[in-house]
């Protein structure tokens, strides 16, 4: 994060604990990798077992979670001893080089202090989960639960080592007290914290969580010290529940899918698949202005979906097009900011984890949403180029000459074993030969098949620090993941749900009114909760007043989904918009200017969506 200066850095990095950070690192990203492998292993061999055997391994889902829990705090670990937590850092690039070396050690103090704070409460859950036998194996969930402890534990290591190998002691111990102080401060108002009621919801969820994430703190760590600071200062909750929650939010096994379609892309670019995949597009389309952004539009709404995580999606996607759209002068800023408005378009289309789970709690058929699901994304793609082709119209592409026909046709034969990846992976899950977890699995598979036999690629050697990369990646987007988690449970346990709902059934303006304050509410809502908790939460309490108001289920569901999903992609607290700049390798603020038209675009899409029915329901 933070430096000092080059050579003061370079004489603190040469000294012993720049190779006790290495050996322990080298002690961490081992493990970790061998945690993809053998959740890869683990998943396809249940798939194989299953549809080829015909005899399930029942055991194989509750192992892939134990190792599953482990890989996301190991990669927690990696993440925070390279510097790859997702932050913002905006205001801190305008600082002086001393304040700017100060702020990143106070991110990093930060950091330190929410690991110090709740890594007895992350043992006292492992130690209550002791007594709880798994089903399948029959073994302790200490096993499992014991990776939170460990994992925050080894965090609190590397915090400590970056801190003073890369702030210098003078600069580390300043940081460290000014931390120590704003806590302290905190603690002594507790008595008046107690007193505020829900006015806690907006000291700590708006202005603590709003306040780390401009100070650079990252995002997972800002959401973490928000949620901590409201369940010990404003409430009787045992501090235990917010590791609960957070194991919650980071071990869905939905989730699975993120590493391995991480993993995934990585493969495709490793084999040749995406230079074979990328050759044939760009000459059907390089001649295009803005050709390949909407090649990255199509192809989201080809592969949403399929792993029931947004972030996996577009781990499946970006590494193939970057490095191309990168190549032909496309500006990273504009790259994650499409990626995150793409992944906010494509939240309806089928099969979506988002979709099924909404037609659980709610009793809407969900075949009917399936069928509802495709247009809705359609018509906020079309919002979206419409955006591209602004940006673009004047792109000068005189020195891109038209590719031959004869030359694209053989291109595309080169490029088809790549281009039918998608499709592969989507008839997979259709026809139920895997599951949306286990899908990626299938794809990793017949990627490496691809690489070796067709585009006969495959540097074994470039193995390990891929899998390195994907539990770092990877453990950076499930932390936020997981202490966002923690915030929602938060917000619904201070009644903040029905009070919301009650609000927004009194409404004026009948069901137009309603659909109105449905899109900001959950916009507001989006960019703090997950789609599946959110839905969960709120669904059963406002489907019933939409029916009352004569508005179709199925089109109400598309408005909220569609609108949640433009919360959870905005900027500045939007989870999804973090994971994006995650997967694309893009500092969030690069992407901050170039989303607002994006997001304008999606949200005048879902207005269209709104209040045009039809387009939700003409099919059904």
């Amino acid at each position: 994060m933070g430096a000092v200066s080059p050579t003061a850095s370079a004489a603190v990095d040469s000294g012993w604990l720049a190779r006790l950070d290495r050996g322990l690192g080298w002690l961490v990203e081992v493990p970790a990798a061998l945690l993809v492998l053998a959740d890869i292993v683990v998943l396809f061999a249940g798939v194989v077992s299953r549809y080829v055997l015909h005899a399930p391994l029942l055991w194989s889902d509750e192992l892939a979670s134990i190792l599953f829990l482990w890989l996301a705090m190991l990669g927690s670990v990696v993440a925070l001893r390279r510097g790859e937590h997702m932050r913002m850092t905006a205001l801190v690039a305008k600082a002086s080089p001393s304040r700017r070396a100060l702020l990143e050690a106070v991110a990093t103090a930060a950091c330190l202090a929410f690991l110090v704070l709740v890594v007895w409460p992350a043992w006292e859950y492992a130690s209550d989960e002791a007594a709880i036998t798994t089903p399948a194996l029959e073994i302790s969930n200490l096993w499992r639960a014991a990776a939170l402890p460990t994992g925050i534990m080894l965090m609190g290591v590397f915090a400590k080592l970056r801190l003073w190998r890369l702030a210098g002691a003078r600069t580390a111990l300043q940081a460290l007290l000014i931390v120590a102080a704003i806590v302290a401060v905190f603690w002594l108002l507790g008595p008046l914290f107690k007193g505020l009621g829900r006015l806690n919801l907006l000291v700590f969820f708006v202005g603590v969580a709003g306040a780390c994430v401009f100070a650079g703190i990252p995002i997972g760590f800002g959401f973490g010290l928000a949620t901590f600071g409201y369940l010990a200062l404003s409430t009787t909750t045992p501090l235990p529940v917010i590791v609960g929650r957070m194991d919650e939010g980071m071990s869905h096994l939905i989730l699975l899918a993120v590493p391995l379609f991480v993993f995934l892309g990585l493969l495709i670019e490793m084999t040749g698949m995406a230079r074979a995949m990328i050759a044939f597009l760009a000459a059907l389309l390089g001649h295009v202005k803005g050709g390949l952004s909407y090649v990255l539009v199509g192809a989201m709404y080809l592969v949403s979906g399929i792993s029931g995580s947004k972030a996996a999606d577009m781990a499946a996607i970006a590494p193939a097009l970057f490095p191309e759209m990168k190549a032909r002068g496309a500006k990273p800023g504009d790259l994650v900011a499409l990626l995150a408005a793409t992944g906010a378009q494509t939240e309806t289309v089928p099969p979506s984890l988002v979709l099924i789970t909404i037609g659980s709690v709610t009793g809407i058929s969900i075949a009917a949403l399936f069928t509802g699901g495709l247009l809705p994304a359609v018509v906020l793609g079309a919002m979206l180029c419409a955006v591209v082709w602004r940006r673009y119209r004047h792109e000068d592409l005189s020195r891109v000459q038209r590719t031959p026909k004869a030359q694209v046709a053989r291109l595309f034969l080169i490029a088809l074993p790549a281009l039918a990846l998608p499709f592969v992976i989507r008839a997979a899950v259709v026809q139920g030969v895997a599951t949306a977890t286990e899908v990626s699995t299938l794809g990793i598979a017949y990627s490496v098949l691809a690489g070796l036999l067709v585009y006969r690629q495959f540097p074994w050697r470039r193995l390990a620090p891929m899998l390195v990369e994907t539990a770092s990646l990877s453990g950076a987007i499930l932390l936020i993941i997981g202490t966002a988690t923690a915030m929602a449970w938060g917000l619904t346990q201070s009644g903040f749900s029905r009070q919301l709902a009650q609000f927004m059934a009194a409404m004026p303006g009948g069901a137009s009114g309603f659909l109105a304050i449905s899109i900001v509410a959950f916009v507001v809502l989006g960019s703090v909760l997950e789609g599946i908790p959110a839905i969960v939460l709120f669904g059963p309490l406002l489907f019933p007043i939409a029916r009352q108001l004569g508005i179709h289920d199925v089109h109400y569901a598309m408005v909220v989904i569609l609108s949640m999903g433009l919360g959870l992609f905005a900027p500045p607290l939007g989870v999804g918009y973090y994971a994006a700049c995650a997967i694309g390798r893009v500092n969030p603020d690069e992407g901050m200017g170039p989303i607002v038209g994006y997001l304008l675009a999606l949200l005048l899409g879902t207005v269209v969506v709104a209040f045009v029915p039809w387009i939700s329901i003409g099919f059904l």
